[in-house]
């Protein structure tokens, strides 16, 4: 077996959204140059880790194919990405995460390995993106050993992924502002300026 790129690295892609800019579409499994968003995702990331898992609320038997484990939120009711993020560290058995989203389909593994060999320099900390002044919680490397802090913050009624990462520490690897490879295809108006820059069907 060839070994992972990412070594003791596991990869959570998060699909586990209401899919409300998209009209309650499951954006994961929206076509974008005829194969779904998540089956993009898959090919970008598989040869990185031993250990890929898909945070997802609903279609588990559409997105079986495309992980080595499926995580759901244990709160119905689309509670917002820190919940698939409390699923994929609990389930995850590296001593790291990488968090994606589902829809970011132009990201590449160049990005990903800076991420990756940023994180491990400080490996106690987590890691995010920050592209100009936008910070990018979701795209970032937490230490599975943050699980119980990550989970006192959720207790305590918090719900958003960057002032958590930001309650432990986290440090930034900055990007150029407007940096493509982040573009989310989360709404109807990106996927038809997707569908008419290429002349073809997404």
């Amino acid at each position: 077996m060839i070994a992972p790129a990412f070594s003791s690295c596991s990869i959570l892609l998060l699909a586990g959204g209401r899919g409300q800019r998209m009209g309650g579409q499951d954006k994961g499994l929206i076509n974008w140059h005829g194969r779904p968003l998540i089956e993009w995702m898959h090919d970008v990331v598989r040869p990185l880790t031993d250990e890929l898992l898909i945070s997802c609320n609903r279609n588990q038997s559409r997105y079986a194919m495309y992980a080595d484990r499926l995580v759901a939120d244990e709160t119905e009711g689309f509670p917002g990405p820190l919940a698939g993020i409390r699923a994929g560290l609990a389930a995850a058995r590296n001593r790291w995460v990488l968090l994606l989203p589902c829809d970011t389909p132009l990201i590449d593994r160049p990005l990903l390995q800076s991420l990756y060999s940023t994180a491990i320099e400080t490996p106690d900390r987590p890691l995010m993106l920050r592209s100009g002044d936008q910070r990018e919680p979701l795209f970032s490397i937490i230490p599975t050993s943050l699980r119980g802090q990550i989970e006192a913050c959720w207790h305590r009624g918090e719900r958003s992924p960057q002032r958590v990462l930001l309650q432990l520490g986290a440090a930034e690897l900055q990007i150029q502002p407007g940096d493509p490879r982040l573009a989310n295809l989360n709404t109807p108006e990106l996927l038809e300026m997707a569908r008419a820059s290429t002349g073809t069907s997404c």
